[in-house]
């Protein structure tokens, strides 16, 4: 029994069957890989991450600077919540910048992965075969040398290999009367080179990603004179912003004493260096319960100090003035917070010290009675009544206080800054204000109800970060690997080079030689004559630089009137 040919559809009839779903997925999925791992996609992902990138340079970002950002929202408060809907104060944290970051990282591999494994095929494989026709290429020569084929051949080997040509004899080539042919090759570290730089981006690209995933950054205020702030969890910070595995259970312990802080200033007020002369602990000291073990360190700005994994970098500083307050039955409670900088030139700076009365029980009476000293800090003070500072250093410090008595707010739930009072206490009626002055170190001010506030003294105080990032050593060697691959990409010039030695009888040979420079780079067409020279033994004068402008009608220059210009050397 016979099967019938399949028929052809005739014109006019049902159209072919649709593809089943399954398979309009597959193939859905596949178009998509491929035209994600282009390097044409590659390169425009690559372009909008640099353009993403722009915002995070050009506007102020709160990971860096909230004052900055507040600042950008009293200076255009109709564009800034449009651009903060966008994310664009924290541009590195956004969805769409991850997205972004996340293609350009799968678009790399996919690019890089088959190039890899073609350049490994490609430097275990052998040389191209020799063109029959090597007058067609851009550098050619012929001659005849009175040597046999295989003399000639060894000498042509040995010259290769003396300037860093892979060659391979075409020996088993199929080619009438007795001709032999070397291919020889260099510069293939180029391709290595290129896809070193390519893989240590996306090595980039994991170093940092690992720094977004297991690191953390936290800063906090730290009092000179023996202030101490210890690692061990994320309440110990004022701000603190952990990355995407961290939940801030399980920091190092190290613990850090600020011993003492010094500043220097030029004569007009500019700093000119900040030294923090530190105790710290390591977690192997914490762990082991030895209190009396500190090691020393003088932390500057841009020197951190290295410890468990994490780095302590210095970044300001300000004043603590210490208040005391003493009511009328004796009791006494002092003060001391730091105050924040309003002019980083001169220093003043601005804060709110708070109290609770001693003693009282009674929950209304101890709301009522609540005080806070508040108002400006001027550590080499103008003097008068009205005072600001004139030099960022502790040179005649005086405070200009208002003393505010009644309901703080502070048993309401709700947080309060700590520079300042809440204001709607304030305009409620709920906290007054009793007392203002200008108080030098040692002079108080006397309440209505013979309460007294003292100006004790100041001290300085440090602003610490604390940074861990597991890959910066990842990014540290990926970048290191970047510069090399760039630069041997650059350097290295791939080329070139066939010899067909042709038999030409009583013990002659017929010389062939043909060059090609894969890459569009000056000085082959000199070394493809150096060799030339060697293989046919002749002299090799190397080109001297000439001027065309000055250069005469009798040079033999085409185009200058003189019929017999240069001859090719390939008509050798």
């Amino acid at each position: 029994m016979t099967t019938a040919p399949p028929q052809a559809p005739v014109a006019g009839g049902a159209p072919p069957a649709r593809p089943s779903v399954p398979r309009r997925v597959i193939a859905f999925l596949r178009n998509t890989w491929r035209g994600l791992t282009s390097m044409r996609t590659a390169l425009v992902l690559l372009f909008l991450l640099a353009l993403a990138a722009l915002p995070g340079a050009l506007l102020p970002q709160r990971s860096l600077n909230q004052q900055l950002v507040d600042q950008y929202f009293t200076d255009y408060p109709t564009l800034a919540p449009i651009l903060d809907k966008g994310g664009f104060f924290d541009v590195f944290a956004t969805p769409w910048f991850a997205a972004i970051y996340l293609l350009l990282m799968i678009s790399l591999i996919g690019c890089l992965v088959p190039r890899n494994l073609d350049f490994v095929r490609a430097m275990r494989s052998d040389p191209v075969a020799t063109p029959r026709n090597l007058a067609r290429l851009p550098h050619h020569a012929a001659g005849v040398v009175d040597e046999d084929a295989d003399a000639v051949l060894a000498r042509v080997r040995a010259l290769l290999g003396g300037n860093r040509f892979r060659a391979w004899q075409r020996a088993d080539r199929e080619e009438p009367g007795g001709v032999r042919t070397v291919s020889a090759e260099k510069g293939r570290l180029r391709e290595a080179g290129n896809l070193v730089f390519h893989l240590s981006l996306v090595g980039l690209l994991v170093g940092l990603a690992m720094g977004k995933l297991f690191g953390y950054e936290g800063q906090v205020i730290v009092l000179s004179g023996g202030g101490q702030f210890c690692n061990s969890s994320i309440l110990g910070y004022d701000s603190f912003r952990a990355g995407l595995r961290v939940d801030g259970t399980q920091l190092e312990p190290f613990c850090v004493r600020v011993d003492d802080f010094s500043a220097e200033y030029l004569p007009n007020g500019q700093p000119d260096s900040f030294r923090a002369q530190l105790g710290y602990q390591t977690a192997a000291d914490v762990e082991a319960g030895d209190t009396t073990r500190w090691s020393s360190y003088e932390l500057q700005v841009n020197h951190p100090l290295r410890l468990d994994g994490a780095r302590v970098y210095l970044l300001g500083h300000g004043y603590a003035p210490r208040f005391t307050v003493t009511w009328p039955d004796g009791q006494q409670r002092t003060g001391q917070i730091q105050w924040r900088p309003v002019d980083m030139a001169t220093m003043l700076s601005e804060g709110a010290t708070k109290f609770e009365r001693p003693g009282v029980t009674d929950p209304t009476q101890r709301q009522n009675s609540q005080i806070a000293v508040t108002g400006l800090f001027a550590p080499t003070s103008s003097g008068g009544q009205i005072i600001t500072s004139v030099y960022p250093d502790l040179h005649d410090p005086q405070v200009a206080v208002d003393v505010l008595r009644g309901d703080l707010g502070l048993d309401d739930g709700r947080g309060q800054s700590i520079f300042s009072v809440d204001q709607a206490q304030v305009d409620s009626g709920a906290l007054t204000r009793v007392a203002r002055a200008n108080l030098l170190p040692g002079e108080s001010v006397t309440l209505d109800d013979g309460t007294q506030v003292r100006f004790d003294d100041v001290l300085p105080w440090v602003s610490l970060q604390v940074s861990h990032d597991p890959g910066q050593e990842t990014v540290l060697v990926f970048a290191i690997l970047l510069l090399a691959g760039l630069g041997t990409s650059l350097a290295v010039k791939r080329r070139r080079f066939w010899v067909r030695l042709v038999p030409a009888g009583d013990g002659r040979t017929e010389v062939r030689l043909g060059g090609l420079a894969r890459t569009d780079q000056a000085g082959y067409g000199e070394e493809f004559d150096r060799l030339r020279a060697a293989i046919l033994g002749e002299e090799h004068t190397p080109p001297e630089p000439t001027d065309p402008i000055h250069q005469s009608p009798s040079s033999g220059t085409p185009g200058t009137g003189d019929p017999t210009g240069p001859t090719d050397r390939g008509d050798t």
